[in-house]
């Protein structure tokens, strides 16, 4: 009651406090009584969110659309899921590895689902433009694995899925705020709640990088080719601090030359 601490009803008994409220309420073996167990577990079920209803989402989605500027409307379906449109920036510095010698895509190989990637075995890297975007349209059940996997295969990226990431991008109080989203997040709904203006909530495909990369998922060749790029990283930040204390070696060499033969 005083401390709010909360814990699963069936680990009560292996739970002690030092909140002198609960140590009146605790049994001789120290542990805490039945009652004050069962209220804690009520409170963790009370704040598990409700999953909205059909009525609330038709109801949001009329909102939605009613912002909408360029036809790109949220259709709600009969069995109570919706699609839409998202866009996503591409914010990749690393060169991606695609088919060699692969004709572009066509709407005939969309449509007839046919993987050009496969038709090869030929492989060859290239950055792609920066800051290009990629428009989507995705049902409220895709899930962001499914986002990048779709990202990947209509740019004939042959790449780990594992080595990129999708985050949310925010502006707030003049700052731009970026999350990684889950594997299980559903885009289309975060959509949905911001809205259709891409200042408030934007998509972005950028390298996995925050310490939980799948290093197994690289190649060898990937691998090597990453040392080479830190080796040199390296002697080029050598060389910028040898230069720099070369160039205050030299003025201090001048200063103390136009001192001699002057008093003090």
């Amino acid at each position: 009651a005083d401390c709010r601490y909360t814990c699963h009803q069936e680990c009560r008994s292996l739970i002690q406090l030092d909140c002198r409220r609960c140590q009146s309420q605790l049994s001789p073996e120290g542990t805490l009584l039945p009652a004050c167990g069962q209220n804690v577990a009520q409170t963790v079920e009370e704040e598990k969110p409700e999953p909205p209803t059909v009525q609330e989402i038709k109801q949001k989605i009329e909102k939605y659309n009613a912002k909408v500027t360029n036809c790109l409307l949220m259709k709600l379906n009969d069995d109570g899921t919706y699609t839409g449109f998202i866009k996503v920036h591409l914010k990749l510095r690393r060169p991606v590895t695609v088919p060699a010698g692969i004709r572009p895509q066509s709407i005939y190989d969309a449509l007839k689902d046919v993987n050009l990637a496969e038709m090869t075995d030929k492989r060859t890297s290239f950055y792609l433009p920066l800051d290009a975007i990629k428009q989507l349209h995705i049902s409220s059940t895709t899930t962001v694995s499914e986002v990048i996997q779709g990202l990947l295969k209509k740019f004939m990226v042959v790449d780990n899925p594992q080595k990129f990431a999708l985050f949310k991008e925010m502006r707030k109080d003049g700052q731009v705020l970026f999350q990684k989203l889950p594997l299980t997040e559903y885009p289309l709904y975060l959509r949905l709640l911001a809205g259709p203006d891409t200042d408030v909530l934007s998509f972005v495909l950028k390298e996995n990088e925050t310490g939980e990369v799948e290093w197994d998922a690289f190649s060898i060749p990937e691998l090597q080719n990453f040392l080479m790029i830190l080796d040199k990283e390296e002697k080029e930040k050598i060389q910028q601090v040898h230069r720099k204390y070369e160039r205050f070696k030299q003025r201090l060499q001048q200063t103390l030359k136009e001192a001699r033969g002057k008093p003090g």
